[in-house]
């Protein structure tokens, strides 16, 4: 009995001390990598668009606020988005707005995102080359932003 609890003491002393593994170095490739969020296939177009203001919200965490959206929002930016098949970003553009510094901010903001969109080719017509729909800004008195999809109501 003693004998196993030596044998377990210095066990647990020898873990202790080892050194983790070195991070695994990745190789560039032509197309963004894809993270678990992206390879999610939205059941429909409200749950894409939520997935796709996550990936943004997640990929410019400096530039957003959370909680209850002010009184007076100083700027709203709609963009419209085109998605490729596959989930790249095919183009974005402004669609509405009075306030070119919010406007550039949240082009920023979607360029921003460093992976695949969600796959769009169950979402799309027929015949159509990319799914297209729009994401509104909204910016507070330092324009920060959140996203309308999930801002919720308030």
């Amino acid at each position: 009995m003693r004998y196993g609890i030596i044998v377990l003491a210095a066990a647990s002393l020898l873990s202790a001390c080892q050194t983790a593994a070195p991070p695994a170095v990745s190789t560039p490739t032509s197309t963004p990598p894809r993270t678990p969020a992206a390879i999610q296939l939205a059941a429909s177009i409200d749950a894409y668009k939520s997935l796709v203001a996550q990936q943004i919200m997640a990929a410019n965490a400096a530039y957003t606020f959370s909680g209850r959206l002010p009184p007076m929002l100083p700027a709203i930016v709609v963009l419209d988005l085109s998605v490729g098949p596959d989930g790249e970003l095919k183009s974005v553009h402004v669609h509405r707005s009075r306030d070119s510094e919010a406007s550039a901010a949240a082009l920023a903001a979607v360029r921003r995102v460093p992976t695949l969109f969600p796959p769009a080719s169950h979402l799309m017509h027929r015949h159509a080359r990319t799914f297209d729909f729009s994401e509104t800004f909204l910016f507070n008195d330092q324009y920060q932003f959140q996203l309308r999809t999930l801002s919720g109501p308030q």
